[in-house]
């Protein structure tokens, strides 16, 4: 089974847990690990640039990695998952 294939049946299957769980348009809080590079922690934000996203970061412990937050008003599910895949270009982010 191709990796891409997988990333479709788990799109699919977040798109259907969030129209099930939730009411649109709401708050939605993304999470990320990312390697501390600025480079890729500047991908990330840019990604999320004059939408009124509240994005904070924080390093590991050892400055290894580091957590992006991204809280932001969503229309809906398609909405959502348009940004993951956005972000998921970004070699070696990890979505939470």
């Amino acid at each position: 089974m191709s990796t891409d294939t997988n990333s479709d049946e788990f799109y699919a299957k977040l798109k259907g847990r969030l129209e099930e769980t939730t009411n649109w348009p709401t708050e939605y809080l993304y999470k990320f690990i990312v390697p501390s590079e600025a480079e890729k922690i500047n991908k990330i934000e840019h990604i999320f640039d004059n939408l009124g996203a509240v994005i904070t970061t924080k390093a590991s412990s050892k400055g290894t990695y580091t957590s992006i937050s991204i809280n932001l008003q969503m229309k809906d599910a398609d909405a959502v998952i348009a940004k993951y895949k956005e972000v998921s270009v970004v070699e070696g982010v990890i979505s939470l």
